[in-house]
């Protein structure tokens, strides 16, 4: 029996993760929720699994979140916050020392070496489709075998789109995803592939590969999730359909898998999967990622706070689209880093971040 405590269980993450639980009580334990504003509903979720430590986050309540992780005792604390908020809960699972099944990319992205630094030997467990396939596929070989990752990206819903074909995307349209149902933030940065150029990130912290050994290329139908290339020349690659309970119950359970979490594929029936590169041209978040990657320090940070800001002033009317990754690239140059990382330093990074994209829309 696995203890669970589950941080954004009124979101995407949490509720597919109590589906997974729902049907294997014999399996799971959910001892903690905390949610961000819907009360209601972690109320029904409190009560249906029978939980007595909750918490109702709100604005700016990730200490509570943070407190919940030190004082509930879990096997398996499923990050499943949005945005970089979700560092001090990260930080708070790895130093008291339970498996952190990661779906809050933010925190190690902006977190870096302090993340990687607490984190024992496989104490991080990917909850990402992509980071989830790439942990499956890295068990066919060392890590002295591996000689690329490459990372699949749907496209989002303008794939094939020039960057002049860009310019009059609205909100909607960046919301209307083919594939995946997510919120506005992580939908919006599919559309953009910021997404795609955190997990890069991602992929480079949590596996200690190179950057320039990460590739992504476009895959439309999200069957295959990713892949790891080894260096006799073969590609492993995990195939599934698009359904996020089965990455989730990896990470509740790993590296156990789950009996009848996903639908398999029908390999009886005809279909085609195509690849494509990625345009850097119109979509150039992932080579800017991997920019601020290299640079580390604060500048994940930053790179992700002004897209926060940016994305926020997209959806409301006040920057176009591509605006978005223009605000974002001028807060990134502007940038200054500290010599030292802290939590302080991180902080006061975003703080900035923050205000100077906010100048610079305000500005025009």
């Amino acid at each position: 029996m696995r203890r669970i405590l589950i941080l954004g269980s009124t979101g995407s993450i949490g509720t597919q993760a109590l589906d997974v639980i729902r049907e294997r009580r014999d399996r799971f334990e959910v001892v903690g929720l905390a949610a961000g504003r819907n009360a209601e509903l972690l109320a029904a979720q409190a009560a249906e699994f029978g939980v007595a430590h909750t918490v109702l986050a709100g604005d700016g309540g990730a200490d509570a979140a943070e407190q919940l992780v030190r004082d509930v005792e879990a096997d398996v604390v499923l990050n499943g916050i949005t945005g970089s908020v979700g560092l001090g809960p990260t930080l708070a699972a790895l130093e008291t020392g339970r498996t952190l099944a990661l779906a809050n990319k933010e925190s190690l992205i902006v977190g870096g070496d302090l993340v990687t630094a607490l984190a024992a030997p496989g104490q991080i467990v990917p909850v990402d489709s992509e980071h989830s396939a790439l942990a499956q596929a890295l068990r066919s070989g060392t890590a002295a075998e591996v000689r690329r990752l490459v990372l699949t990206a749907s496209g989002g819903p303008f794939r094939g789109r020039s960057r002049e074909g860009l310019a009059g995307v609205t909100p909607a349209q960046a919301l209307a995803h083919p594939t995946w149902n997510m919120g506005r933030v992580v939908t919006t940065n599919s559309a953009t592939l910021v997404n795609k150029g955190l997990e890069v990130i991602e992929a480079h912290l949590l596996f200690d590969v190179d950057y320039d050994d990460i590739d992504v290329v476009v895959h439309p139908q999200s069957i295959v999730h990713s892949m790891v290339e080894f260096v006799d020349g073969s590609t492993i690659a995990q195939a599934s359909p698009p359904d996020m309970r089965l990455p989730i119950s990896l990470g509740l359970d790993w590296p156990h898998r789950v009996a009848g979490v996903g639908v398999p594929l029908d390999w009886t029936a005809a279909q085609s999967w195509t690849f494509e590169p990625l345009n850097d041209e119109a979509f150039p978040a992932v080579a800017l990622a991997k920019q601020v990657g290299r640079a580390g320090r604060t500048y994940p940070a930053v790179f992700n706070a002004a897209n926060e800001q940016a994305v926020d002033a997209f959806h409301e009317g006040a920057l176009s689209f591509l605006g978005i990754l223009d605000t974002v690239r001028r807060v990134v140059d502007a940038h200054d880093a500290p010599a030292e990382l802290s939590r302080e330093s991180l902080a006061e990074a975003e703080r900035w971040a923050r205000a100077e994209a906010d100048r610079l829309i305000a500005a025009g």
